[in-house]
C-alpha cells in the first residue's frame, strides 16, 4: 500500500498542470478526472474547510456543550438554593409581641413642694423677769392652753416675803397720810380763830402733801415687787398648742437663755416647702394644694399662702408657704411633699416599659401596618402614675410594643397582640 501510494504521489508530481488564460473559467471537477489544482485559493480553501471538519469542529461542539452544562448547573443550583431558604424562613416561627395603643389623655401639669410642716406662728416662751430656780411645771407638750395659763412656776421664797414688806409699807404710809390730813384740817379750822399762825398752818399742809407722796411711793414699790413675783409664773402669750417642753423641774431657768417651751399660736399649721426657680412663676397665692405626708396615702387639702420675696443664690431654690387645716396628724417637723395643678394638657401615656433609650434618647418600637418593626424616636415630658407621658413622637393611633422591646429588630416581622386595659 505504501509502494501504491508513493507511485501516485510520483504521477501526480510528473504531470504538468493545466494553465487557463485569464478571465477563463475553471472546469467543473468530474468524477472521472483526478482532482487538479486549478489555483492556489482553491487550494487553501479546502484545507481550511477540511480542518473545520475535523479537529476545528470538534472542539467547537465541546465548547458548547461545556456551555450548556454550566447554565443548567448554575441554574439548578439556584433553584436548590431559593427552594432551601424558603424551608428554612417557613420554619423560623414569627415572634409574637405585647402591643398597646396610646391613648392621648389629659395629663396635669403639676409643681413639686417639698418641704417640712411647721407651726404657722411658732413662739418661743421663757423667763421674763429674773432668773430663778423652777419649781413646778404644769402641762406638757401637745396640751392645748389658754391665754394666761400658767405652764411653769420659778421659786418664790424670796419675792413673796419683799412683797409682804411692801404691802406693809404702804399700809404705814397711808396712816401717816391720813394723819397729817388731818391735822392740816383741824389747822385751817383753828386758823381762821386766830388760835395758829399761818406758818404752822402751812406746815401741816406740807406734811400732809409729803405723807400723801409716801403712800403713792409704798404704792409703787408694792406693785413692782408683786410684777416680779407674778412673772415667777410662765404664762401662755396666746391660745394654742405646746410643741415643746425644754425645761425640768429643779433646772435653772434665766432671762435670754433657752427657751422653756414653744407654742403654736391657735395650732394653726402649714407647709414650709422649696419650690425651683423655674417653678415659681406658675404658682399663685390661693392655688389649691395637694400634701401627702412620708408613709401615708392621705391627702391633705391646703392652699398657697405665700410665695417668696427672694431666691437661694447657691441653691436656685425659693421658700413658699401652704396653709393647712389643723389635724393630729400633722405634726411640725414631718417630712411632706405637696403638688400643685398649674395646667392640664393632651399627651400621650405608655407604659413606662415601652420607652427605650440608647446614645440616640428615648425611643418607642412601633408595629406598622406590615407587621414590620419600626423604631420611633419619642420626648419624654413627665411620669404619672398610669405611665411615662410622651410630649412629641406618637399621634396616638400607633401599635407600640408594650414589652421585651429591646429583644427585638428594627425591620423584623411581628405578630403583634393587643394588650388588654389594666393587665401588665
Amino acid at each position: 500500500m505504501n509502494a501504491v501510494s508513493k507511485d501516485f504521489q510520483r504521477t501526480t508530481a510528473d504531470s504538468p498542470a493545466t494553465e487557463y488564460p485569464p478571465g477563463t473559467e475553471y472546469p467543473p471537477a468530474t468524477a472521472d478526472s483526478p482532482a487538479t489544482a486549478h489555483s492556489p485559493a482553491t487550494a487553501g480553501s479546502r484545507a481550511t474547510s477540511s480542518w473545520y471538519d475535523g479537529v476545528g469542529g470538534w472542539w467547537f461542539r465541546a465548547a458548547v456543550i461545556g456551555a450548556m452544562v454550566v447554565f443548567v448547573a448554575v441554574l439548578a443550583w439556584r433553584l436548590t438554593h431559593a427552594l432551601g431558604v424558603k424551608d428554612i424562613a417557613n420554619k423560623i416561627p414569627v415572634p409574637t409581641v405585647s402591643v398597646t395603643r396610646a391613648g392621648v389623655s389629659t395629663v396635669p401639669t403639676t409643681v413639686s413642694i417639698i418641704g417640712t410642716i411647721a407651726a404657722r406662728y411658732d413662739m418661743p416662751i421663757g423667763v421674763e423677769g429674773d432668773a430663778g430656780r423652777v419649781a413646778a411645771i404644769y402641762v406638757e407638750a401637745g396640751d392645748h392652753v389658754k391665754r394666761g395659763q400658767v405652764l411653769a412656776r420659778l421659786n418664790v421664797s424670796v419675792l413673796q416675803p419683799q412683797v409682804a414688806n411692801l404691802e406693809a409699807a404702804l399700809e404705814q404710809a397711808r396712816a401717816e397720810a391720813e394723819l397729817a390730813d388731818a391735822e392740816y384740817h383741824r389747822a385751817q379750822a383753828v386758823g381762821a380763830s386766830g388760835a395758829l399762825s399761818a406758818e404752822e398752818t402751812q406746815r401741816r399742809r406740807s406734811a400732809g402733801v409729803t405723807a400723801a407722796a409716801k403712800v403713792k411711793v409704798a404704792a409703787a414699790q408694792l406693785a413692782e415687787a408683786q410684777a416680779r413675783l407674778a412673772r415667777a409664773d410662765v404664762r401662755a402669750p396666746a391660745d394654742g398648742i405646746i410643741l415643746t417642753r425644754n425645761v425640768e423641774v429643779g433646772q435653772t431657768a434665766t432671762p435670754g437663755g433657752e427657751a422653756l417651751f414653744r407654742l403654736s399660736q391657735g395650732g394653726e399649721i402649714e407647709l414650709r416647702g422649696q419650690v425651683a426657680e423655674q417653678d415659681l412663676p406658675l404658682l399663685k397665692v390661693g392655688q389649691l394644694v395637694d400634701v401627702r405626708l412620708t408613709g401615708t396615702p392621705r391627702i391633705y387639702q391646703g392652699r398657697v399662702r405665700l410665695l417668696p420675696a427672694v431666691i437661694d443664690p447657691q441653691t436656685r431654690l425659693g421658700m413658699a408657704r401652704v396653709a393647712l387645716t389643723p389635724d393630729v396628724n400633722l405634726r411640725p417637723g414631718a417630712f411632706a411633699r405637696a403638688e400643685v395643678t398649674v395646667s392640664n394638657a393632651e399627651r400621650a401615656v405608655l407604659p413606662q416599659t415601652a420607652v427605650l433609650n440608647d446614645d440616640k434618647g428615648s425611643y418607642v418600637l412601633i408595629v406598622n401596618a406590615q407587621n414590620k418593626v419600626e423604631r420611633r424616636a419619642v420626648r419624654v415630658s413627665g411620669i404619672v402614675q398610669s405611665g411615662v407621658t410622651i410630649a412629641e413622637g406618637i399621634n396616638g393611633d400607633e401599635q407600640v410594643v408594650a414589652t421585651a422591646g429591646a429583644f427585638l429588630q428594627v425591620g423584623e416581622v411581628v405578630k403583634p397582640v393587643l394588650k388588654e386595659a389594666g393587665r401588665s
